[in-house]
């Protein structure tokens, strides 16, 4: 099959993808547009949001209609690196047994992350970067697709440990999850209170995601697109000639360059899912929120002035 009738093929199925997911999840339209660019695109996303607003059942929900062995992690302040990624058992014979931990799935939901020490982030997050695991020496590789949808509750912050911004920068997207509108709540109500169950179908295989991926990745970039999300990243930086007086008043640190990889894959994924052979400036505007709300670090007046990583971003175009 040639490219440009592969990406015929993906705006098919992503389409159906949608129609899939809706069955089960009311609204949240750009939550799960956000994480479909994160899966086809190859990188991990970071959802914050209230407890109560579906993260787990979008997650198990989407892995189902991808065709993906889905794990759930819950993470606790006493879960230890080995519970993620397996241990080494002596067997009857009293020989050593590698047995597998919940990391070797597809998806993985990391659900509330800042509730488990940085020893136990650090293990999930290597996995996430190097898509493999070393226990006792031995080298495993992860199955792919493989893909970590790490869930962080933005109220409580009694006994949690926020991940550090070099750990953060790990994830493509951090998508912001909302409360659902006054219809869509009664439409949730409606839905989950009778005996009716739903079946989600399984729309791909896991090679057909890879392909997909790969896909992407083969998809041309124009260099005035380049240059602009480079441009784009440049101007967070509050020491970098480009930064303008509102960065400079507001930002303690930018983004650094995995901000502009980020941004020139996503826009690929963004312009592919649309039908379009290459991306534009348009398509980097589109994914630059969710790619730059968890890279930039504001200062202290822009907290006393209510001044969001959102308002920041949107000044910036």
């Amino acid at each position: 099959m040639s490219d440009v009738a592969a990406i015929q093929n993906l705006v098919q199925k992503q389409k159906a993808l949608k129609e899939e997911i809706a069955k089960i999840i009311v609204g949240q339209d750009e939550v799960v547009n956000e994480i479909v660019l994160s899966i086809f695109s190859g990188g991990h996303a970071l959802l914050v949001g209230v407890p109560g607003l579906a993260k787990t059942l979008m997650v198990n929900t989407i892995s189902q209609a991808l065709g993906l062995d889905f794990k759930r992690i819950q993470f606790t302040p006493d879960l230890m690196p080995s519970d993620i990624l397996g241990s080494e058992i002596l067997d009857e014979s009293r020989s050593f047994k590698f047995l597998k931990g919940p990391i070797f799935s597809n998806i993985i939901l990391a659900d509330e992350i800042n509730r488990t020490p940085p020893k136990t982030q650090a293990a999930l997050l290597e996995a996430m970067q190097e898509k493999a695991v070393t226990i006792a020496g031995h080298h495993y590789k992860l199955d792919l697709p493989f893909f970590v949808l790490a869930t962080q509750n933005p109220i409580e912050q009694e006994g949690t440990y926020p991940l550090p911004e070099a750990q953060l920068d790990r994830f493509m997207f951090a998508i912001k999850l909302d409360y659902p509108s006054f219809a869509e709540e009664v439409q949730v109500v409606k839905s989950t209170t009778t005996d009716f169950t739903i079946k989600v179908n399984p729309l791909f295989t896991a090679q057909e995601i890879i392909d997909f991926q790969q896909l992407i990745r083969r998809i041309p970039v124009a260099d005035n697109v380049i240059e602009y999300a480079v441009t784009l990243v440049s101007k967070t930086r509050p020491d970098n000639a480009l930064a303008t007086d509102y960065i400079k008043n507001y930002l303690d640190w930018g983004a650094g360059p995995r901000a502009s990889q980020n941004l020139i894959l996503a826009a690929k994924t963004n312009a592919a899912l649309n039908g379009k052979y290459s991306p534009d400036i348009e398509d980097v505007q589109a994914v630059a929120t969710g790619i730059l709300r968890h890279r930039i670090i504001k200062n202290y007046k822009a907290d006393a002035e209510g001044i969001s990583e959102e308002m920041i971003i949107k000044k910036l175009f």
